[in-house]
């Protein structure tokens, strides 16, 4: 077909109240994303001319979140159902020809291919008026039905609590989700009544309307897991499990290594190289990329940060934003690092904090070392050069600059720069008093017992 121009109206009007959140519903993050986002970003693969987002209860929270997205919002007050809440994006579609996309909030993970097989469908005959996205759930409970013909033209939509029971066996589930042209949608939804059990005005209405009209609707069928809908945190934390399963599956297909799959999370964005390692029990934050050849042990902690090539991380190691490990270098156990660069071959092998920091490669942090990069007003820079060797339970006071292949003994607290290939030792005299241990003891024993 001739590629129209497509449009997207978002329903996330409703309460959210099984929620029990002050957070608006479609807010609350699946892999570290808004769901709505993860559906706006579906759509945007489409090159919308315009996404509408219906609003309701705590507008405000949606509004922020879509405005830098480029969405219109459009209130619906009060809620009377959700061909009311289509409605509502008239006059924001006002002069607009093409297919509109009609989504809900609470349905993230819906797939652009997806929408495209509805899009095709809907233009699939020019009697076409609707079509509708069904799928065939474990267990139908109380989704609408639709009735439909072998070659997917419906017969009828009918809403549970309207449905006898000869329609409730039907197998064939309403997402609630449909692709209509414009022209047609809004004449459409104004002729929608709500003489049903709940009294409001249903948006699967559209589809007997149009058979009124001489106009047939198509249902185009997915899997279940796709049109999962959120209404509580246990159908988030359902989505969220049913997501990371995917993205598991899909990251050892991609040639990454994961020792215990069911126990590493990902976030939406994070990216893998080949023969990337990562071991039990690692959690990636948003905004993490591994390069090729690196290994991630068990039980570590990263965000916003970038893993070289052959690098290594952990166990039990915290990348937080603005972390960035070159090419083979290694952060050990209990390292943290924070904005900060190491560069090829660093090493901080164990029990160090490195924050807003320069390592320069092969450079050697010891086990305890610190960067003391907070005056409690400000954040200050250290700068390690190449091949210098920090010793162990060191304190690098920033801001300070160690020369490469320096040498700072053990238990330094450095708060002067140090030259190139210099050794600095910071360490008060270390003076002996035989006896005064024991003398010590015994005044304090015999004070305890008058006491």
């Amino acid at each position: 077909m001739t590629q129209r121009p497509v449009a997207a109206i978002v329903l996330a009007a409703g309460k959210g109240t099984r929620m029990k959140s002050d957070t608006h519903k479609v807010l609350h993050p699946i892999a570290g994303r808004p769901m709505l986002l993860h559906l706006l970003a579906s759509l945007e693969a489409l090159g919308p001319a315009a996404k509408v987002i219906v609003v309701g209860d705590r507008a405000e929270q949606v509004e922020a979140a879509v405005a830098p997205l480029g969405a219109v919002t459009v209130r619906q007050e009060p809620q009377l159902g959700t061909a009311h809440a289509t409605l509502m994006a008239k006059d924001a579609l006002a002069g607009f020809d093409g297919d509109v996309l009609v989504m809900f909030g609470d349905v993230p993970l819906i797939e652009t291919a997806t929408m495209r097989a509805m899009l095709a469908a809907l233009h699939r005959s020019d009697d076409t008026g609707c079509a509708v996205l069904g799928f065939r759930p474990a267990d139908p409970a109380a989704y609408g039905r639709i009735l439909a013909h072998a070659d997917g033209t419906i017969e009828k939509m009918v809403e549970f609590k309207d449905a006898t029971a000869e329609e409730r066996a039907v197998t064939l589930c309403n997402s609630g989700l449909m692709a209509v042209r414009a022209g047609d949608l809004f004449g459409w939804l104004d002729r929608v009544g709500n003489d049903n059990a709940q009294g409001e005005y249903y948006l699967p209405d559209v589809v007997m309307i149009a058979a009124a009209d001489g106009r047939r609707s198509l249902v185009v069928e997915t899997g279940a897991d796709e049109v999962a809908g959120i209404n509580s945190r246990a159908e988030l934390a359902a989505v969220e499990a049913s997501w990371q399963q995917r993205r598991r599956t899909q990251a050892m297909a991609d040639g990454v290594t994961l020792t215990a799959p069911e126990t590493v999370w990902f976030s939406h964005d994070t990216v893998l190289g080949r023969d990337v390692s990562v071991g039990p029990n690692v959690v990636f934050g948003p905004g993490v990329t591994v390069a090729d050849g690196a290994t991630i042990h068990a039980f570590c902690h990263l965000e916003g940060c970038t893993v070289g090539p052959r690098a290594e991380v952990g166990p039990y190691a915290r990348l937080r934003p603005g972390a960035d490990l070159g090419e083979k270098s290694k952060v050990g156990n209990f390292v943290e690092v924070k904005k900060a660069k190491l560069g090829k071959g660093a090493k901080a092998n164990h029990l160090a904090y490195l924050g807003d920091a320069d390592i320069g490669a092969n450079a050697n942090i010891g086990a305890g070392t610190i960067t003391c990069n907070y005056d409690g007003f400000f954040k200050y820079r250290t700068v390690v050069g190449e091949g210098a060797f920090i010793g162990s339970n060191s304190s690098l006071v920033a801001p300070v600059t160690i020369g490469a292949g320096a040498i700072v003994g053990a238990g330094s607290a450095v708060t002067k720069d140090v030259p190139a290939d210099t050794l600095r030792l910071v360490r008060a005299d270390q003076t002996d008093k035989p006896g005064w241990a024991a003398k010590f003891r015994a005044a304090m024993t015999a004070r305890k017992k008058g006491a």
